[in-house]
């Protein structure tokens, strides 16, 4: 699937079983709370935190595809297109960073 139709087929999602999108400061309080949810299983998982005993069963990549979900509704919503934007973004960091991170010694 591509980015562009992942945003048609969230949009199909919403129309026909969402209703309507959540306005757009609806949909950044629920993705900073999608975000929360990655962030705590990554510090449970990769960091120093553990998980308590109600929290096995949690799942980094359904969370990760909640976050998308979202972000695509937001991108959706205010009329941009991802797949333009990440490859504007993509080249923005490759004339920036082409060489910064080869030539990081923190890197090597």
């Amino acid at each position: 699937m591509t980015i562009q139709e992942a945003q048609q087929t969230v949009d199909g999602w919403i129309r026909e079983y969402g209703v309507r999108y959540f306005d757009e400061m609806t949909n950044l309080a629920i993705l900073t709370e999608e975000v929360g949810e990655v962030a705590r299983i990554m510090a449970r998982k990769y960091g120093e935190q553990s998980f308590k005993e109600n929290e096995t069963g949690k799942d980094l990549g359904e969370e990760l595809a909640d976050v998308l979900f979202v972000l695509i509704c937001i991108a959706n919503q205010t009329n941009v297109d991802l797949e333009k934007e990440l490859k504007k973004t993509l080249a923005k960091k490759t004339k920036r960073d082409g060489e910064r991170h080869r030539n990081n010694k923190k890197l090597k």
